[in-house]
């Protein structure tokens, strides 16, 4: 049975940091292309970070380059994404993904068929 877990979220002050963390079992990760997307109310869920495993290309949208860092254990099958300089506008509920075949827009949420129950980020004074 494939599943993915996310936890690290929480709450957090802007420009500070948090480390999100997706635990898979039943496939492993370094075969599929994973990724981290998030949504904020109202909004359409979005790509944040992805690595497709075929070719190693990552994607990172413009709003959180030179901040957030995604990252893979393959001994722990864990995926993580670092999150530094947070701000306000990154409250979101974030989700881990993965995909079957390799995508051909790597940060399109359509493109992945595993996804995560979602962890909660707010960033707030």
């Amino acid at each position: 049975q494939v599943q993915l877990v996310e936890s690290g979220g929480g709450l957090v002050q802007p420009g500070g940091s948090l480390r999100l963390s997706c635990a898979a079992s039943g496939f492993t990760l370094d075969v599929y292309a994973i990724g981290w997307f998030r949504q904020a109310p109202g909004k359409e869920r979005e790509g944040v970070s992805c690595i497709r495993s075929s070719d190693g290309s990552t994607y990172y949208a413009d709003s959180v380059k030179g901040r957030f860092t995604i990252s893979r254990d393959n001994v722990k099958n864990t995926m993580y994404l670092q999150m530094n300089s947070l701000k306000p506008e990154d409250t979101a509920v974030y989700y881990c993904a993965a995909a079957r075949w390799p995508p051909v827009l790597l940060g399109s949420p359509s493109e992945y068929d595993y996804w995560g129950q979602g962890t909660q980020v707010t960033v707030s004074s």
